[in-house]
């Protein structure tokens, strides 16, 4: 049993620093070669509609506000997103995408998606209904060992 244990392990930290790398050489090869993954996933949490406060945006990425207020310099600064202050309470800062940054968020959403068709390709339908459960499980078990640890901490 434990070296089954032994062997899961392996693979999933097999599994992410391989993503990892594709994502990174992705990025790195492509049009926003001036992005990081960091960046990219600012960008999704700004999200491709619309615009979120820096409040929201720093919550969902479980960042201080000071990190992600140099991570949106950076990324105005490089025509990603623009800021702009609430109309009702200038306290409140909104962020939005720019063409750019929404182009860069849709690029980068393809690239997720043909990886997995790629993936997928090679799995009949059964096999695909069984890892989308095993996934399901395994995400939502990591969720709860994240917000135990945390609440730990706390």
């Amino acid at each position: 049993m434990k070296e089954k244990f032994i062997e899961i392990n392996k693979i999933l930290v097999e599994i992410y620093d391989d993503i990892i790398r594709i994502e990174e050489y992705s990025i790195k090869s492509g049009v926003f070669k001036d992005l990081s993954i960091t960046e990219i996933h600012t960008l999704e949490a700004v999200g491709l509609y619309g615009s979120k406060t820096m409040s929201e945006i720093a919550a969902a990425l479980e960042i201080t506000m000071g990190t992600l207020t140099t991570a949106i310099d950076k990324l105005i600064k490089k025509g990603y997103v623009e800021r702009s202050r609430s109309q009702i309470d200038r306290r409140i800062v909104n962020v939005s995408l720019t063409n750019k940054g929404k182009l860069a968020y849709r690029i980068h959403e393809k690239f997720h998606l043909d990886m997995v068709k790629a993936i997928m390709n090679d799995f009949t339908s059964e096999e695909e209904e069984v890892l989308l459960c095993a996934l399901q499980k395994l995400n939502s078990h990591l969720k709860e060992i994240y917000k135990s640890s945390k609440n730990k901490s706390s």
